[in-house]
């Protein structure tokens, strides 16, 4: 293990960066082996950025930080607003609080395939293995927290909404998927989104898992300026959604972007202001601005795009048309 002089040294005879003895803090602050190593490629460990100095690394780390902390205030309440619409849907689907009933009589996309099929399988085996989360989910938050422990405590049936504060968002994703088109389409119509895009109410389950993986690294402070958090393709129905609605070609979740959109269509849908909204895109717009300052070009358009302008262009007229 090398000391922190050490490790500066290596940075300059090893990676060729300027690296000011000032800067002895600031390395301890990112961290090699969890900063710096981090912050050295775009998206795959083989496209490695060619800093010139640990000034560009700080920048970039700096951006990073600061888009956490613009975004997760909007992704807490986007979560806490889609199981809010969900319990909604639930409710009114198996006019029952009771989620023993909610499970057996709401819980039944499996229902849309022949019974027999793989497809059938699969959606059955997925709603099984979902009771058993909920379960363990359940048992974690007693031994925890308080949530749930006034309900076991006193032999109580647990309503459905304290058993959505234990669930994790991919673990509220699969509930979703879970359910059926009625609750399904019931919670796009409490959004509003267009019938035409979204006759089937699988938008907001798109939406869901596109948000989860967004949201657990900003959660476990992982790197996600270049959106490596990425667990798989973002549903071509959703892209669609988001092109046709807000008016902008080509959005790809490769880039933060395409992110910035998504959750700023959403937050108008869920009635969040304009200025909330408008906010919340100079937010983020001032701190790219800052990067493209910080960095050269070419390492600033492979994290950002070269549709980066005009993409927040677009957004922010959609906002004021909206």
């Amino acid at each position: 293990m090398l000391s922190i002089y050490q490790l500066m040294k290596y940075l300059r005879n090893t990676h060729h960066l300027t690296v000011k003895s000032s800067q002895t803090q600031s390395l301890r602050n990112i961290g090699y082996y969890h900063g710096f190593k981090g912050y050295r490629f775009i998206r795959e460990d083989n496209n490695r950025v060619r800093f010139s100095s640990l000034d560009e690394v700080i920048a970039l780390n700096k951006f990073d930080m600061q888009l956490k902390t613009v975004l997760y205030p909007k992704v807490m309440f986007i979560e806490n607003a889609l199981k809010s619409y969900v319990i909604e849907a639930l409710l009114a689907d198996s006019k029952s609080e009771n989620f023993d009933v909610i499970y057996n009589n709401s819980l039944t996309s499996y229902r849309n395939h022949t019974p027999g099929s793989r497809a059938y399988k699969n959606e059955y085996t997925k709603k099984m293995n979902l009771k058993g989360k909920i379960n363990a989910a359940l048992v974690k938050d007693y031994n925890k927290r308080s949530v749930v422990a006034h309900f076991f405590n006193n032999d109580m049936t647990i309503p459905v909404w304290a058993i959505f504060e234990t669930l994790t968002l991919g673990e509220f994703g699969t509930l979703y998927d879970c359910a059926c088109t009625n609750v399904k389409v019931y919670v796009s119509r409490i959004m509003k989104l267009p019938t035409n895009l979204d006759s089937d109410g699988m938008n907001t389950q798109f939406f869901i898992f596109t948000l989860k993986d967004l949201r657990n690294a900003i959660a476990h402070n992982n790197v996600i300026f270049d959106t490596r958090f990425k667990t798989g393709k973002t549903d071509q129905r959703l892209v669609t959604l988001l092109e046709r609605e807000v008016g902008i070609s080509n959005i790809d979740f490769k880039y933060m972007d395409a992110y910035i959109i998504m959750i700023t269509y959403f937050l108008r849908k869920m009635g969040e202001t304009k200025n909330a909204c408008k906010q919340f895109i100079s937010s983020y717009q001032q701190q790219t601005e800052f990067l493209r300052n910080d960095l050269p070009i070419s390492i600033y358009n492979q994290i950002l795009g070269t549709q980066h302008k005009s993409n927040m262009l677009a957004l922010q007229n959609f906002i004021s048309k909206s």
